[in-house]
């Protein structure tokens, strides 16, 4: 009974900020066309693999659905420092993590989550661009996800079928909301459920503060990358375990490596990176993530020892501001809409 309250009270406080996320999803989807993307992210240099970085951090894609995207932007002129932060900005953060980070870990942990995935991006993207290239160049296949990725993990919102003729704004509207309560929910569902028994696991059995003497430090921080880094799990799903090792006295800067390493990439992006940037790009993006993401950490929890920030208290305040028989009605359509997930949303929307 103890570990299914914890896991409902999890997933009362993330349920508003869950569903709230997956709206501005939808919407994003609808206004942002591959073809003004791929503009955007065409060619190499430190600017356009900053843009890259920052236009892929608010996508509603995990990283085997950004594997698709992010190659066929390769094949299409962009850099390989380009293509490298878009693969990893894309899938480690986006609106709906973002506001699950909020409602779980507060708002500085929100903002540097957020700007934790940026900057890895730009700097991992940088050390690919600079790696020898030995890849096969092969330009005129269409990247493929790799089998065994997942159930739904090769979903991209930018379908081939949607070239041509520019869409009417209640179309693309009407689609980017199909996409996000049906594609991409049905892409995380399972995972945010695997992460929620995760975490109810966590708080139900490791008391407040049973890891605060091992959960800080370089070691915590390398084994947290080591184990981030070949798992699959998308963002909003990494956060509630997030914040049950955080209530488990976790330090927060060694939680922010696990936030940052565990969504951006898998086996299954390392294999494919492999395949369209060769052994030197790999390791270079190997090296970028792990670096990159330990110094962030270090970075973070020496800001909240000179600060002071409560990161425990932050959450417990953003959850009182949500009074309880929402966070039950948004729980309950969430629940209804990833029943639904494979079901053709086109027939329950009014336009």
């Amino acid at each position: 009974m103890m570990i299914i309250r914890e896991i409902l009270s999890i997933s009362l406080a993330a349920a508003p900020w869950l569903l709230f996320g997956l709206f501005l999803a939808g919407l994003i989807k609808a206004v942002i066309p591959q073809d003004l993307m791929k503009k955007w992210v065409g060619g190499s240099g430190v600017g356009v693999i900053a843009r890259s970085a920052v236009i892929g951090a608010p996508l509603p894609l995990c990283s085997c659905g950004a594997i698709p995207v992010a190659f066929s932007l390769y094949r299409g002129g962009a850099g390989r420092g380009p293509a490298t932060a878009f693969l990893i900005g894309t899938p480690g953060i986006g609106v709906d993590s973002v506001l699950i980070t909020y409602a779980l870990l507060g708002p500085h942990m929100a903002l540097m989550r957020a700007l934790g995935a940026v900057v890895t991006a730009i700097c991992t993207g940088l050390l690919v661009s600079s790696a020898k290239d030995s890849s096969p160049q092969i330009k005129s296949e269409q990247p493929r996800c790799p089998d065994k990725c997942g159930p739904g993990t090769c979903t991209s919102p930018w379908p081939e079928t949607e070239k041509g003729r520019p869409e009417q704004w209640p179309a693309r509207i009407r689609h980017g909301m199909i996409y996000a309560f049906s594609d991409l929910l049905d892409d995380i569902g399972i995972w945010i459920l695997v992460g929620l028994v995760v975490a109810g696991l966590i708080v139900a059995f490791l008391p407040p503060e049973a890891l605060i003497d091992y959960g800080s430090g370089l070691l915590p921080m390398l084994l947290m990358a080591a184990i981030g880094v070949p798992l699959y799990i998308c963002a909003a799903a990494a956060t509630p375990v997030g914040a049950s090792l955080v209530l488990a006295g976790v330090s927060p800067g060694t939680v922010l490596v696990f936030l940052l390493a565990a969504p951006i990439t898998s086996l299954a992006t390392l294999g494919v990176l492999r395949r369209e940037l060769g052994n030197a790009a790999l390791a270079c993006y190997l090296a970028g993530i792990f670096v990159t993401a330990i110094a962030l950490g270090m970075a973070a929890d020496q800001f909240i020892l000179f600060t002071g920030v409560d990161i425990i208290a932050q959450s417990q305040k953003i959850r009182e501001l949500i009074p309880e028989w929402f966070e039950w009605t948004t729980l309950i359509i969430l629940i209804s809409l990833s029943i639904r997930a494979r079901i053709n949303l086109a027939r329950l929307l009014p336009f």
